[in-house]
């Protein structure tokens, strides 16, 4: 095979250290013709959907691919900005105050997992910007086989067509990081100080199958941890807040409880205010503002709720920004800033000065 080679390389040049988010992804457009590609690549993605392959292609190919980006354009287009999809909106602007924030101490840039721009094409443009060292940071603060494993995946892939390959580091995940839980908590105090409290605080994950926590994936635990501090970092007993998953696809077990029944069952036991917030997600997308915002919201208020508000994600806020930063610091501690090519180091130079 032909390996990919490093591009106008020079022996002269010093090295660098590159940081790499990763976002699940988007769409180009709010479209049906532009979805079709982007649904093809997420659910052909094994970790996604662990069904026999043959079964789910031909499922996949010869029915879901032929109704679904219809449907996921019409609900994309109602959240749609004259910037782009909230999620690469939101991605952009965090990777860029990172950058700055960091300064010349890494290249940082994003990439998507499934979608534009790819994670094959991000590596690549580090690499050949002098990167030797290479982080790689996926934006989902709890692990599951199906999100961060996915993105480790997309990089093995990639190295595996490399001639020369950078040093690697990758965050697994932060769910229980005192910086992230405090951001968290910040983002909910900050809100309510706004516009006061309800009668619960809902934490709504993605959810997975029920069968991922039976076969050893971590996600479920960690999500109940997250709950648990940042309640606690908030002075909340357990009868003010529940954590629930949202998102089920199919007729599988799902984790539970379900958002989407929770959210209908609570104005009949007496909740008539809740608050939803959704730290499993870094930035705003699909599944905040139109599967929450806008669907749950319908479902609690037409089972008697008198009050639904939902609490922003991180997105590019400066408490995320100065989350990233302290994990991109903290996992590229040992690792010099450059690297000049006679052995000197420049972090000497820096302790000096």
């Amino acid at each position: 095979m032909a390996f990919i080679n490093r591009r106008n390389y020079d022996h002269a040049t010093g090295s660098k250290t590159g940081v790499l988010l990763v976002n699940l992804g988007t769409p180009e457009a709010p479209t049906a013709a532009k979805l079709r590609p982007y649904l093809r690549e997420f659910l052909s993605d094994p970790r996604v959907v662990e069904i026999p392959r043959l079964l789910w292609l031909a499922i996949l190919h010869g029915v879901i691919l032929r109704i679904r980006p219809k449907r996921s354009a019409h609900a994309y287009a109602s959240i749609w900005t004259e910037q782009g999809s909230p999620l690469a909106v939101h991605t952009k602007a965090l990777t860029r105050k990172v950058s700055d924030k960091l300064g010349d101490k890494a290249i940082v840039d994003f990439a998507m997992r499934y979608g534009s721009p790819s994670v094959s094409s991000q590596i690549d443009s580090l690499i050949n910007q002098g990167a030797e060292r290479l982080l790689v940071l996926p934006l989902y603060p709890q692990y599951s086989c199906s999100t961060t494993a996915s993105v480790i995946d997309a990089v093995g892939n990639d190295f595996r067509q490399r001639r020369w390959l950078p040093e690697l580091r990758t965050i697994h995940q932060y769910h229980d990081d005192p910086n992230y839980i405090q951001a968290v908590a910040d983002s909910i105090s900050d809100y309510r100080q706004q516009h006061g409290a309800a009668d619960l605080l809902l934490f709504s994950f993605h959810g997975t199958p029920q069968r991922y926590l039976l076969d050893g994936d971590p996600y479920h635990c960690q999500c109940q941890k997250t709950a648990r501090l940042v309640a606690e970092k908030l002075g909340l007993s357990k009868d003010e807040y529940k954590v629930t998953f949202q998102s089920r696809f199919g007729k599988a077990q799902w984790l539970q409880p379900y958002t989407d029944a929770t959210l209908k069952s609570l104005p009949t036991l007496g909740t008539k205010s809740v608050q939803v917030v959704c730290p499993g997600f870094s930035a705003d997308c699909l599944e905040t503002l139109e599967e929450i915002k806008v669907e749950n919201r319908d479902y609690f208020l037409a089972a008697g709720g008198e009050r639904f508000e939902y609490i922003d994600c991180l997105n590019s806020s400066d408490t995320h920004v100065e989350l990233m930063t302290q994990l991109i610091e903290q996992h590229t501690q040992g690792w010099p800033i450059t690297v000049d090519r006679s052995g000197t180091a420049d972090r000497a130079r820096n302790h000096e000065s």
